[in-house]
């Protein structure tokens, strides 16, 4: 009996146990209202947006959020410290359930982006808290299974979230969506009440690097505004001015004592900028599934349900081939999936923007999901590689870990701004009577374009070594962990 004991334990059986069942529900619930409200948003938008207007600001519903996250996620460790996690947890779900119910009040778009907002900051905790918390919630032989758990709430989010979005947007009650998530946090909320550990967490916060995120902030915030002003002047002088703030994120990280991505960035001989530029080509490239939907239903004629889905299916290529290449071990075939994810992105954005055209036949149509499902493919069998080249970036644990940590902060930026200048090539796009044809072309080819550039990123991240590694052997081969 013993020994069955011994068997069990940090099995799936011992992590959905009676004792941990609700603490684990809450930190795979937690991840999974955020991926699921990315999801199902973008596929009700569309029907949102016809009826309380406000289409010049539709990116805008994912960058507000997107940068409200960034900020958040940012402060977890500080969250943990003062108020502990069951009550950090309880103030990123009323956040999230204040901003959704907002979201499902909405009578005009500036109120929606208010609730997307309030969203963005409640989810941004939500993402980091379950990987910050696990350590205090669950013993040491559960943490493996439930971090597995937690990552693969984001294939749950691709499928659930397009399919509840469409369903109500295909019934007429989007609203009845946001107010789904409201019930489902609040249900979290009482779990994490019950469940979690109520004192504040024994080490001290890591300071919170606000010049650096208010710069990134504005950065985006000048690349949503382009999308809304007139003349092709102020939309240049928007995006220069863009442009100058990253550059003085850049400056400032190099820098500062308190940064948002790891020293190691910023220290010369290091390829992991390399590698982050890389993972941010990818996110990017994948923000064009925000207007999926839309172009669906405008181009398409295609109902709520399915053009949501159309929106999903190029995560659904991403999530496929990450699972394909989790097998990979020889460093030559890694090298070639890093390179080739790019180019494959970019061919799929090529043959799904080449296809778009007013009234499609069914053939035409499944030739979009399955471009789309190409397209994801690159991204994933790219990603699979990348993520564990910035785990083993030193043989220093703690400079490891903070790479690592990097990544997702590197997305949500990546994906902040590809929202955003998403948003710009839609406008340009459609103007001077080309409609959502025109949008849906420079988006498409605007996109397989910056893949394409990706590759040379790729290349020049495969090439270049940490000066503290042995010639010939990349720091990555040494801890690479999937």
């Amino acid at each position: 009996m013993e020994k069955k004991n011994e068997v069990d334990e940090g099995s799936w059986s011992h992590l959905f146990h009676r004792g941990h069942r609700a603490a684990v529900t809450v930190l795979a619930g937690g991840v999974a209202l955020y991926a699921i409200n990315v999801y199902l948003t973008t596929s009700l938008l569309p029907n949102a947006v016809d009826e309380i207007g406000g289409f010049e600001l539709y990116a805008w519903t994912m960058t507000v959020f997107l940068v409200a996250s960034v900020f958040t996620s940012m402060l977890v460790s500080q969250a943990l410290v003062r108020y502990g996690a069951r009550a950090s947890y309880g103030i990123g779900l009323l956040l999230f359930s204040v901003g959704s119910v907002v979201a499902a009040a909405a009578p005009t778009m500036t109120v929606l982006l208010v609730g997307r907002a309030l969203q963005g900051l409640g989810g941004g905790l939500l993402a980091g808290l379950g990987f910050a918390v696990v350590r205090t919630a669950l013993p040491a032989s559960l943490w493996q299974r439930a971090i597995a758990l937690m990552s693969a709430m984001w294939g749950v989010g691709n499928v659930i979230g397009p399919l509840l979005g469409g369903l109500f947007a295909e019934i007429g009650l989007w609203r009845g969506a946001f107010v789904l998530l409201t019930v489902a946090a609040i249900g979290i909320g009482i779990l994490a009440w019950r469940s979690l550990p109520a004192a504040p967490a024994a080490s001290g916060g890591e300071p919170v690097p606000w010049t650096a995120l208010v710069l990134l902030a504005a950065g985006a915030a000048a690349v949503s505004v382009s999308s809304v002003v007139d003349g092709s002047a102020l939309i240049a002088v928007l995006l220069a001015v863009a442009v100058a703030l990253v550059i003085g994120f850049v400056l400032r990280e190099r820098r500062a004592p308190v940064r948002v991505l790891p020293e190691i960035t910023y220290r010369g001989g290091s390829k992991l900028r390399w590698i982050y530029l890389s993972i941010a080509v990818l996110a990017v490239g994948s923000t064009i599934e925000t207007f999926l939907p839309l172009f669906g239903q405008r181009l398409g004629s295609l109902s709520p349900l399915a053009a949501g889905l159309l929106g999903a299916s190029l995560s659904w290529g991403w999530s496929i081939a990450a699972i394909l290449n989790g097998g990979v071990t020889d460093p030559r075939a890694k090298d070639l999936y890093r390179v080739a994810g790019p180019v494959v992105l970019a061919a799929g954005l090529v043959g799904y923007t080449a296809l778009q055209t007013p009234d499609p036949d069914t053939l035409r149509i499944v030739l979009w999901f399955a471009t789309l499902i190409v397209a994801g493919t690159g991204i994933g069998m790219a990603f699979a590689h990348w993520v564990p080249a910035a785990m083993g970036i030193s043989p220093d644990p703690d400079e490891a870990s903070k790479a690592a940590a990097g990544v997702n902060t590197v997305q949500l930026i990546a994906n902040a701004f590809g929202s955003a200048v998403a948003g710009v090539l839609v406008t340009v796009g459609g103007a001077g009577g080309a409609g959502i044809l025109g949008s849906a072309h420079l988006l498409g080819y605007g996109y397989a374009t910056v893949a394409l550039l990706g590759t040379a990123v790729a290349v020049r991240g495969i090439a270049r070594r940490d000066r503290r590694q042995p010639m010939g052997e990349p720091a990555y081969a040494t801890r690479d962990q999937r």
